[in-house]
């Protein structure tokens, strides 16, 4: 027999006795952890690397503790700290990263996964650091997209998407919906409040209304850490995953972002949620997710959105007021920027409107009268969907 096949079969009973002992069958995931710069000291990093090498996962701590069921890896500063894990990601030595901060390009944004007060079911937060896209719109629509690879590699098959109430969400929800009339199997779900539809009150985050909540990225960034740390006062983050794995096209490095303020439960988490996606093999999630956007006309819809940007910045027309009448009717839908432009294309229809804020957003009120004909105005013009 010869070596190799010795080494194969050894390391098969390796694993078979490994998972006896941990319930956890196959490969270990191999994941590092920069334990330096936390404000609560290194002795709670290394505490969370302890505690989620209990649950099969290899678990290396970049460093200047040691302890047992934990590999150290050497280092005398963060910055030290930071070079080593990046030199590990690029060799293959781990297939993944959980540390502090990290310099993610243009188009890579993290998706974080918290644990809600009240009910504690999980919620996706698309997203929390980084930045997808440059443009507002561009930047929640890819962060749908990625909150879906996010989810489905952690095992929902079919994870509901609400669109959090932020600048931005109805125009997000109008293209969203493009993608899905194109073929793309996203799962809109319903507010928890009366008036329903897929654009999230704050209600709905603390109940985890949908799997994943669409937002931009600074949002996210803070609702992460009010979820995380709203029983602590926030000085420490106490529950939940931390900011998540940072998701883009073509992107493979897998780095999971926690805070300085992350306590040991949310670090610990935080590198099972990396071993998570190892297993979910969440790069190939990601290649299948975005042929199948793609496929649906995501490139399309993002370039239309990009001309329809450019034209509004260009001088608006000088259109004349219609006589004043009383207008009682609503129209919701109208994302917040367009509303001056959207009561202009019906005062162009000698229809008297004003733009106001409803309960649940931005609104165009016009007379009864009018209600329909302006619906149908605006829908034509791309405002309403």
């Amino acid at each position: 027999m010869g070596k190799g096949i010795e080494k194969i079969i050894a390391d098969t009973f390796l694993e078979m006795a490994e998972g006896l002992e941990t319930g956890s069958f196959g490969k270990k995931p191999k994941i590092a952890l920069t334990g330096m710069g936390s404000e609560h000291g290194e002795e709670t990093t290394m505490k969370a690397a302890v505690e989620a090498a209990r649950d099969g996962i290899d678990v290396y701590y970049i460093g200047t503790l040691e302890a047992e069921g934990v590999t150290t890896i050497k280092v005398s500063n963060d910055e030290e700290g930071h070079d080593r894990m990046d030199e590990m990601l690029a060799s293959g030595e781990i297939d993944g990263a959980v540390t502090m901060h990290y310099p993610f390009p243009i188009g890579v944004s993290t998706v974080g996964r918290a644990v809600t007060p009240g009910i504690g079911k999980e919620l996706f937060i698309a997203n929390t650091t980084g930045t997808s896209s440059t443009d507002r719109i561009e930047g929640m629509i890819k962060n749908a997209i990625y909150g879906i690879i996010t989810a489905k590699a952690c095992g929902l098959k079919e994870p509901t998407v609400g669109i959090l109430n932020v600048d931005g969400a109805r125009q997000a929800e109008k293209e969203l919906k493009k993608l899905q009339e194109g073929g793309y199997d996203i799962r809109f779900t319903e507010s928890s409040r009366a008036d329903g539809g897929c654009v999230m009150r704050g209600n709905d985050v603390l109940r985890a209304t949908p799997d994943i909540m669409v937002m931009d990225s600074l949002t996210g960034n803070v609702m992460s850490k009010m979820l995380s740390s709203f029983t602590t006062g926030g000085s420490y983050e106490a529950t939940g995953f931390g900011y998540g794995p940072g998701i883009g096209e073509g992107y493979k490095n897998l780095v999971m972002i926690i805070s300085r303020a992350s306590g040991t439960p949310v670090i610990a988490n935080a590198i099972r949620y990396a071993a998570q996606l190892v297993r979910g093999k969440v790069f190939e999630v990601a290649a299948a997710e975005f042929a199948a956007a793609k496929k649906a006309g995501l490139d399309k819809i993002l370039a239309e959105l990009k001309a329809a940007r450019e034209k509004s910045a260009a001088p608006s027309e000088d259109v004349k007021e219609p006589a004043k009448e009383i207008v009682t009717a609503q129209i919701p839908g109208i994302e917040v920027m367009d509303l001056e432009d959207a009561v202009k294309a019906l005062w162009k229809e000698n229809i008297y409107a004003e733009s106001g804020m409803g309960c649940t957003g931005p609104i165009i009120r016009v007379s009864d009268a009018n209600k329909d004909k302006s619906f149908d105005i605006l829908k034509k013009a791309g405002y309403v969907s």
